[in-house]
């Protein structure tokens, strides 16, 4: 059989189409495959509120299905402006530069728009597959486009169900306006930054029958992204099918004493080229579901079923509904939380940068709060859903990076405070340990968080003993150097804030500071504990943690926000940095400190639902903390609240996601989509003070349902069905054969187990039989 045709029948198989797709009759598909499919009846035409994105970590490309001219925005995650090195004295606003946009590929198809006719543009979540199919002029087009994680390569195809159909032409560009170069079937750029940072892009175009070349003219087409397209391009005609295999990658190394420098990314990248061009798609694509698959498909999300007038609207319709007419629509939620899995799988895995405020995904040299790596939330909310949503690989980027800001944070750390060990970090911060803005004392303990959170769920010793102990306890030790101690004994940070209060100038015992601070003593004391080891700083540790200021209760029943009451009940600041004990810390419960939590509920319910994107989120996590799953879900329906705007807005107002399902902040931000999904996972599973609660904060509005697959500290993976809003049935796998206690409206079941082992429960904790895995 001919390629197109063998390409297009795998593609049926694999991507789970409709059999009319390709010219038979509809065909159910599996509900799985199409509550994970974002769809729209129509191209794109903005980057940010409509282009779908997709991604294998270092790299993500942003697609938008278009007929006439198809653009493949994409972005390699180290190609950063600014500075490298720290200064060698310190500087309160360094140039940390900005996260960079590297370039676009164009495809001119020349299918008029206007005489298209079925056409469908779709994500296909639980493959990690973009596709586009209509009809033009009798023949059936089909583009598929993949990020394959094991080669390292974009792969965009695009088959007819007849030969010789296509005909355009192919232009790479440069943000950096780096010269494009054309050799046989293959452009090119090559290009230098001014903080010495190399680059490379390529991409590598096969055709089946029919003729490519290079082509050297003016004859350029406009575009309404007004991107200038260089004159040299490849031109196809008269295809069966074209095939764009691309790959991108600079010079950044994670080593601070190499400078940040590392080999020309030339050799890498045309490995990875020749190397995809080599096999047929079918076998890349294959290879790439596979991959992708064994983390997506970990998890599995049912919270009811939709209206039935809901199942074949697009996804923008389906949101265009629960937003303004109120639809009930619990496909359309999980489907929001998946989303939020597939982001991050698609930009952050071992190897490579960590998720920044936008994934990987950018199409400016100045996006908006620089493309960081914002230290006092929004970093770290990227990282929530990492363990509990089953991701624990997706989690390494960003404790890699922590670990390689070491020496340079230690450096910049003793210019500013003087003669300190350990290190800690400021608010802004770029690839390179360069930073900007505002101090953020306990920051580097809340990245710490996320070292003792990679242990809590995995249970490596050899981890927590050789990677994540070391940090955690450099980072006490600046706090044993920065603390103050008060005449009757409390220690107090000197010099903190409340991210991002403006008005009040820094000042001793904030309790976002006092926090995270007892957190990090926790973790590290557990630490030890864990080891065996180290127990005369465990016990010194120990002893600052009970000195510490206690977050306290205010005049009108309020967790006080600062220790001086200044609390306004009418304050609505996105920020709600002094609940951080509640989530993601764990210093206030319910179960334990039930009079905290109370006040905790009475600042959160004065701070109010309405905020930016990434708040919305985080007060998801709150109310399910705090046991309110109906609240949570009034705030997911908040989140999950379709907008248009675009528009970067400082005050409260915002928030919601675009048709693509992207947080708006605005503008999009991947934290609230990130967050988000943390917040799915803590309504119906929770694993702090000492038990994992099974459905802690479920919903009215989701009365029956399943999942499987979460992730509970202790190493444990957790399946739960309920009815009727009652618990039906429970499985838990112990990976790390410890302890495990499980409770559920006041029912307790505890038990040692075996690593390996299953153990079933019903609506009452009763065991069931249990089981060793194979």
């Amino acid at each position: 059989m001919p390629r197109w045709t063998a390409v297009i029948c795998l593609i049926a198989i694999i991507v789970g189409t409709h059999a009319g797709d390709v010219g038979g009759a509809d065909v159910p598909v599996e509900k799985d495959a199409r509550a994970n499919t974002l769809w729209y009846r129509h191209p794109a035409n903005t980057w940010m509120t409509e282009a779908l994105p997709i991604g294998n970590g270092p790299m993500g490309a942003v697609l938008f299905g278009r007929t006439d001219l198809e653009r493949i925005q994409f972005n390699e995650i180290s190609l950063w402006g600014g500075r490298r090195l720290a200064s060698k004295e310190y500087v309160e606003n360094d140039d940390m530069g900005s996260y960079q946009a590297f370039g676009d590929l164009f495809v001119q198809l020349g299918h008029d728009p206007e005489k298209v006719t079925n056409y469908r543009r779709e994500l296909d979540i639980q493959r990690a597959v973009h596709r586009v199919t209509y009809e033009y002029e009798g023949v059936r087009y089909e583009q598929i486009a993949f990020a394959s994680h094991p080669a390292g390569v974009i792969v965009v195809h695009f088959a007819a169900n007849k030969p010789a159909a296509y005909s355009g032409r192919i232009w790479l560009t440069d943000m950096h306006n780096a010269p494009i170069t054309a050799s046989a079937n293959r452009l090119a750029a090559v290009g230098k930054l001014k903080n010495g940072f190399e680059y490379e892009a390529q991409v590598q175009a096969l055709t089946q029958g029919g003729k490519l070349s290079i082509t050297e003219n003016d004859s350029v087409p406009e575009n309404q992204w007004e991107i200038e397209l260089p004159a040299t391009c490849l031109s196809f005609d008269k295809s069966d099918s074209v095939t764009l295999f691309l790959s991108a990658g600079t010079s950044f190394e994670q080593d601070f004493a190499k400078e940040w420098l590392g080999e020309h990314p030339h050799a890498a990248v045309t490995q990875r080229v020749d190397s995809a061009a080599s096999r047929s798609v079918d076998v890349l694509l294959a290879e790439h579901v596979s991959d992708y698959q064994s983390l997506f498909g970990r998890v599995s999300l049912d919270l009811g079923t939709p209206d039935s007038s809901q199942v074949e609207k697009s996804t923008k319709e389906r949101l265009e509904a629960y937003t303004r007419n109120k639809v009930a629509d619990p496909d359309l939620e999980a489907l929001f939380c998946q989303f939020g899995r597939y982001l991050l799988i698609s930009c952050s895995r071992p190897g490579s940068l960590p998720a920044n405020l936008q994934g990987v995904w950018n199409d400016s040299n100045r996006p908006a709060w620089a493309g960081d790596y914002h230290s006092n939330i929004n970093v770290e909310m990227n990282y929530w859903p990492a363990e509990t949503s089953n991701l624990a690989e997706c989690h390494v980027p960003f404790i890699d990076y922590v670990s390689s800001l070491r020496k340079v944070c230690a450096q910049k750390t003793q210019m500013r405070y003087g003669d300190v060990r350990g290190w800690t970090i400021q608010t802004m911060n770029n690839a390179c340990g360069v930073s900007s803005w505002k101090w953020n004392p306990p920051g580097s303990a809340w990245y710490a968080q996320h070292l003792w959170e990679h242990y809590a769920f995995g249970r490596d010793i050899d981890y927590l003993r050789e990677t994540a102990y070391p940090i955690l306890k450099e980072i006490c030790l600046f706090w044993q150097d920065h603390l103050k101690r008060r005449p009757d004994g409390t220690l107090v940070t000197p010099d903190g804030w409340s991210p991002e209060q403006y008005k009040y100038e820094p000042e001793e015992g904030v309790t976002y500071d006092q926090e995270i601070v007892y957190d990090l003593f926790t973790n590290v004391i557990e630490a030890a504990d864990a080891l065996g080891d180290d127990k005369e700083f465990r016990d010194e540790i120990a002893a600052m943690r009970d000195d510490l200021l206690k977050p306290a209760i205010g005049s009108w029943g309020q967790l006080k926000e600062w220790e001086i009451e200044r609390d306004d009940p009418e304050d609505k600041h996105r920020h709600v940095s002094h609940l951080f004990a509640l989530f993601p810390g764990r210093q206030i419960s319910m179960a334990e400190t039930p009079e905290l939590a109370e006040a905790a509920r009475v600042s959160l319910d004065a701070r109010g639902d309405a905020s930016t994107g990434w708040s919305r989120a985080w007060k998801i996590n709150f109310w399910a903390r705090l046991g309110n799953g109906d609240r949570a879900h009034r705030l997911l329906r908040s989140l999950l609240n379709l907008v248009a705007e675009t528009k970067t807005i400082y005050g409260q107002s915002g928030g919601g996601v675009y048709s693509n399902m992207l947080c708006s902040h605005p503008p999009f931000q991947i934290d609230g989509n990130l967050g988000a999904t943390a917040g799915y996972c803590e309504m119906l599973l929770q694993s702090h003070a000492g038990q994992i609660q099974l459905l802690p904060a479920l919903p009215s509005a989701w009365p029956t349902g399943s999942a499987k697959g979460l992730c509970a500290r202790g190493g444990f993976e957790v399946d739960l069905t309920w009815k009727d809003g009652q618990l039906t049935s429970a499985v838990i796998r112990s990976k790390s054969g410890q302890p495990c206690r499980v409770t559920y409206q006041g029912k307790t079941w505890e038990s040692d187990t075996t690593t390996g082992a299953t153990y079933r429960l019903d609506q009452n904790l009763n065991p069931q039989e249990s089981e060793k895995d194979s």
